[in-house]
């Protein structure tokens, strides 16, 4: 086994072995989800329009790249903020996101992460948020292994 990404389970380097397809013009042809800019966390505004009345989409970086069907199965109709538990400066965002729970009319939040132990940390950091914010709004954990199959 590797040791190569500094010793997180989640970093260890593998390969995934698959089949080649060659049906490219189904993905080529399918439209874009996405509904705003921008999406980082760091840089989305907790009152923009785009989160009023809405569902949203919290997602870890990885998530979009892993999971194939990522703006069909989880971006349609969500606003969205992506972010890395592991590598961005997560100081702020309990409270960023608390913000924006409390200061929109958010109907339900979805967190995808992958099956890594590190990026656990983006669901704990949305569960506290959602305590801090002190609303009430359904929310929905999606996990991605890291063969871009859903776990849950």
């Amino acid at each position: 086994m590797s040791t190569l990404g500094g010793g997180c389970p989640g970093s260890l380097a593998r390969v995934i072995e698959r089949e080649e397809t060659t049906s490219v013009t189904a993905a080529a042809n399918t439209p874009s989800e996405l509904r705003q800019w921008p999406v980082q966390l760091h840089l989305v505004p907790p009152t923009a329009p785009y989160f009023a009345n809405s569902d949203i989409l919290i997602s870890a970086d990885c998530v979009a790249f892993a999971l194939g069907s990522f703006h069909r199965e989880l971006l349609r109709g969500k606003a969205l903020a992506i972010a890395c538990p592991k590598l961005d400066e997560t100081g702020g965002y309990v409270e960023k996101l608390a913000t924006i729970f409390r200061e929109n009319a958010v109907k339900s939040v979805t967190v995808a992460i992958m099956e890594v132990p590190c990026c656990r940390g983006l669901d704990v950091m949305v569960k506290q948020a959602l305590g801090l914010s002190g609303k009430d709004i359904p929310l929905e954990t999606v996990i991605i292994g890291i063969d871009g199959e859903r776990r849950n």
